[in-house]
């Protein structure tokens, strides 16, 4: 793992973009640069839907449950990393020989327990499919159905798998740019690798949503009130993919407490029979310390568009790093008034289309690419110049 990446220098410009609806908290260091881009979206009020998402359990809930569930044939590969386990990355069926080398290809990764199965990670698969780009999904070992090789799951901080995606990616598509889009703790780890890895250079932007960023306060936040509805939903989750793979873990000694994972009735008692133990933490406290998007986002030289929701019942408002974000001159931080965690029913594709954010999501990207592209045409124009 590399060391962090330099601090970019902070703007000393006066953020003068002020055309976003007074309901938009829009903050950050690429503000002039990057608002404009998605200036439509921004001018608009968000106006969540009315009943499912007034409420952010009520939204949260009705968002995993009742969203559609976009119809896509994917393609399975099994990438088999360096100690020998196993991550899946599912990609468009007929995409390989469809599409030409040089179209951008999008990276998305989901949430914690979650994969290509999951409905915000298939309405932006298909969007952005729709304007023409590759898009695979980067699946943890052991979820969506990924199979587990060795006994070891992944984490909040392990970044390994992540880097290993990325240069079998680039590897594949030299030619083409790459971006990334994750959601919660995919968002977390995205974040991270942005700040932290060399190879983070290899994407050419990013977008974060529903980030915990900071994963102390984050499980503060989610043991408190009904919030523990949701803890209780992931530390079964994990520990039901744990039990499909038990044989591989039941050896295992020291201080690893399988029987607690396996039966985590929160996403701490996980954490505390398995993950920490797996990556060499003394604690679960001192793990999700070092687990912390949050500490690395002032490293991220990457355009980064990071969404959130102010009533997120699991990434909690007072987690977001504003001032760092303020100072990074490649980072832009909305925040909706309402929205839950990955719900955001509102907009015209509400209730059951895609969420909000979406339509935003796709023109940021695009934009880069279209920079991107336009570079590339400019270059070539002056080698052409050059030769004749």
């Amino acid at each position: 793992m590399a060391t962090p990446l330099d601090t970019p220098t902070p703007t000393t410009t006066v953020q003068q973009f002020k055309d976003y609806h007074p309901s938009l908290e829009v903050i950050g260091g690429a503000s002039d640069l990057l608002c404009p881009v998605i200036k439509k979206h921004l001018e608009r009020e968000y106006s969540h839907y009315p009943v499912f998402g007034s409420n952010c359990h009520v939204e949260t809930i009705f968002a995993a449950f009742f969203r559609e569930i976009p119809d896509v044939k994917l393609k399975r590969e099994c990438l088999r990393t360096k100690d020998d386990g196993t991550v899946t990355l599912d990609w468009v069926a007929g995409d390989a020989k469809r599409l030409p080398e040089e179209t951008p290809v999008l990276l998305l990764l989901p949430g914690l327990s979650g994969g290509s199965d999951d409905s915000y990670v298939r309405h932006m698969l298909v969007r952005a499919r729709n304007s023409g780009w590759r898009v695979v999904v980067f699946n943890s070992r052991g979820c969506a159905d990924s199979p587990v090789t060795t006994p070891q799951m992944y984490s909040a901080s392990f970044l390994g798998d992540l880097d290993e995606v990325v240069e079998h990616v680039g590897g594949r598509y030299p030619k083409a740019n790459l971006y990334g889009v994750g959601w919660s703790m995919g968002a977390n780890i995205l974040v991270q690798y942005l700040g932290k890895e060399a190879r983070a250079s290899r994407f050419s932007g990013a977008v974060s949503m529903c980030n915990p960023f900071d994963l102390v306060k984050s499980d503060d936040f989610i043991s408190q009130g009904f919030n523990k509805i949701y803890n209780r939903s992931l530390g079964k989750a994990l520990s039901g993919i744990l039990k499909k793979h038990l044989l591989l873990f039941e050896d295992l000694g020291g201080d690893y407490n399988i029987e607690l994972a396996a039966n985590a009735q929160t996403i701490r008692d996980y954490d505390e029979g398995l993950t920490r133990v797996s990556f060499g933490f003394k604690s679960v406290d001192e793990y999700l310390q070092k687990s912390c998007s949050a500490n690395y986002i002032k490293h991220v030289r990457t355009p980064l568009l990071c969404i959130q929701a102010k009533n997120d019942p699991i990434a909690p408002d007072n987690a977001i790093p504003r001032e760092d974000i303020k100072a990074n001159p490649n980072c832009l931080l909305i925040v909706t008034p309402k929205g839950g965690h990955l719900g955001w029913v509102a907009g015209e594709n509400a209730p059951v289309g895609c969420p909000w954010t979406d339509p935003m999501v796709m023109d940021f990207l695009k934009h880069l690419e279209n920079e991107k592209s336009s570079t590339r045409q400019g270059s070539n124009s002056e080698l052409q110049s050059l030769e004749v």
